[in-house]
C-alpha cells in the first residue's frame, strides 16, 4: 500500500508539472504557442486548437479551434500573432531576453495578445504576468524598446 501511495505521488507530481511546462513559442517542429489558438484568445480564453484546422505564416503552423477563427487569421493574421515573437513579454521588457511561454497565461492590451512565463523557477513559481501587471507601462515600453536587440539573440 505504501508503495502506490508512492508512486501516485509521484505520477501526480509530474502531472502539475506537465500542466505548469513552459514552451518555445514555435516548438521544433514548427507548431506556434503549443497548438493554443491565437484568435481565441480574443476572446478572453486559452483553447487549444485542432490539428486539423490550421493555416501557416512563415515557417509556423497555427492551430485552430474552428475553421472561423482560421479564417479570420488568415485574412489578418498580424493581428491575431503575438507581440515579441511569442516570446515572454515581461522577459524582453525586464530581462532583455526571450524566456519560454506558458499560453495559459497570456494578456490583451489595446488589441495586442502578449504571452508570459508562468512555472518553477529558482526553487519557487513564479508567474511573470503578476510582476508585468505591478509595472505595466514602463515594462511595455521597455519590451517595445529592448526588442529590436533581443529578436536576433539566441
Amino acid at each position: 500500500m505504501k508503495t502506490i501511495k508512492i508512486i501516485f505521488s509521484l505520477v501526480l507530481v509530474l502531472f502539475v508539472s506537465a500542466l505548469r511546462a513552459q514552451i518555445a513559442p514555435i516548438d521544433e517542429k514548427g507548431l506556434a504557442v503549443g497548438g493554443y489558438d491565437v484568435v481565441a484568445y480574443f476572446s478572453t480564453k486559452a483553447i487549444k486548437g485542432d490539428a486539423k484546422i490550421t493555416a501557416k505564416h512563415g515557417d509556423a503552423t497555427y492551430q485552430f479551434v474552428t475553421t472561423a477563427n482560421r479564417d479570420a487569421f488568415k485574412r489578418n493574421p498580424i493581428k491575431y500573432l503575438p507581440e515579441f515573437g511569442g516570446f515572454c513579454a515581461w522577459g524582453v521588457g525586464a530581462k532583455s531576453t526571450k524566456f519560454p511561454i506558458n499560453p495559459e497565461t497570456f494578456e490583451i492590451i489595446d488589441g495586442k495578445l502578449y504571452l508570459f512565463f508562468n512555472g518553477p523557477f529558482n526553487g519557487s513559481n513564479f508567474n511573470s504576468l503578476e510582476a508585468w501587471n505591478q509595472d505595466q507601462d514602463n515594462l511595455l515600453k521597455a519590451a517595445n524598446a529592448n526588442w529590436p536587440n533581443v529578436k536576433g539573440s539566441k
